[in-house]
């Protein structure tokens, strides 16, 4: 794998106070959004230069765990609950309401859903990242019993993916051709090429990572090229359309390494490894959003910290399908810190 230099004590380190923000997405305004698990869960609402954070939250007794968080062009938002052992989708509006949008299929509760993505045909695809309880069970090479489910619109949902090693964060390609998702605990990254009824086509492996690197968030550049966030390695990598892959950032702790390799190849990785606090400025960094007036500005989300980091991104982020929506219902409900710069 190649590397290019770089300096961690560039990073910028965005709000505070933030509670698990695992995903992380960047808007137009220069508003940046995160999952909150404050009170019955729902989003912090930050604005990176003055570092003023807000929160829409669901009622207390919600009790929702979001872990992907997907803007509409209502402003509102869908949430993927990750619960201790029942998942689902749910949408947050700006009024704090809540309202279940896929929670079972099959007359069966949904398991602890990951991330959501929306096509332009307004197909929800929702990843499943294990059919295991408690979910680190899965946290082994060996265990595949990940899935990828579809929801069309007024439709019943289908299964268009299986056997995935952790299924984690997915995305589609600019042209809408391909669904790439991350496998977590397999250490690959594949993409399955979307059939006109929405159903996916085989799977096809584009990328395989070694030692410390588990893919978790990814995200598109302009350039089409991937960009891939590496949980315990706390690393950014880019994935070029012909392959090549390049570390751009790297803070990875060597015992934290050592560590969870070690319980990683006797198949017995559990929360207490996963969980180790960092001693670096990155705190197991999990997804990146491009944002910024040039979509130059990378953001990470993490697992482990309470704020946002950045840093200079050498080439623009594509634009993602939220990149324009309405906040106008965010703003009349008092929820936006003053207008960015």
């Amino acid at each position: 794998m190649n590397s290019t230099p770089f300096d961690l004590a560039s990073l910028r380190h965005h709000g505070s106070g933030l509670v698990r923000p695992e995903c992380v997405l960047a808007h137009a305004s220069g508003y940046l959004f995160t999952a909150d698990w404050t009170g019955g869960g729902g989003v912090s609402i930050l604005e990176p230069e003055s570092g003023a954070v807000r929160r829409l939250l669901a009622p207390p007794d919600a009790g929702l765990k979001p872990n992907g968080v997907l803007l509409e062009d209502d402003g509102s938002f869908l949430l993927t609950h990750l619960g201790a052992e029942t998942g689902g989708v749910f949408r947050l509006s700006a009024d704090g309401t809540v309202t279940p949008v896929f929670t079972e299929m099959d007359g069966r509760p949904l398991p602890p859903s990951n991330f959501a993505a929306k096509d332009a045909e307004g197909r929800l695809y929702v990843t499943i990242s294990t059919r295991h309880t408690p979910r680190h069970l899965a946290s082994r090479g060996d265990v595949r019993d990940g899935f990828i489910v579809m929801l069309p619109p007024g439709g019943k949902p289908v299964i268009v993916a299986d056997d995935l090693g952790y299924t984690n964060e997915c995305v589609f390609s600019a042209d809408g051709a391909f669904l790439t998702v991350n496998e977590t605990f397999t250490r690959e990254t594949s993409r399955f090429a979307i059939r006109a009824d929405g159903t996916l086509g085989p799977r096809e492996i584009i990328a395989r990572y070694g030692r410390g690197i588990f893919p978790d968030g990814l995200i598109f550049d302009e350039a089409g090229a991937l960009w891939i966030t590496s949980i315990v390695s706390n690393s950014v990598i880019r994935l070029d359309p012909d392959g090549t892959l390049t570390t751009i950032l790297d803070d990875a702790d060597p015992e934290r390494v050592d560590v969870v390799e070690h319980a990683y190849r006797a198949a017995a990785l559990t929360r207490k490894e996963l969980d180790w606090p960092h001693n670096g400025p990155l705190k197991n960094i999990s997804s990146l959003a491009f944002g910024g007036p040039d979509r130059r500005t990378a953001y990470l989300g993490c697992l482990l910290g309470d704020s946002i980091t950045s840093f200079a991104a050498p080439v623009a982020g594509a634009e993602p399908a939220h990149w324009n929506a309405d906040l106008t219902p965010l703003e009349e409900a008092g929820l936006l810190p003053a207008k960015a710069a």
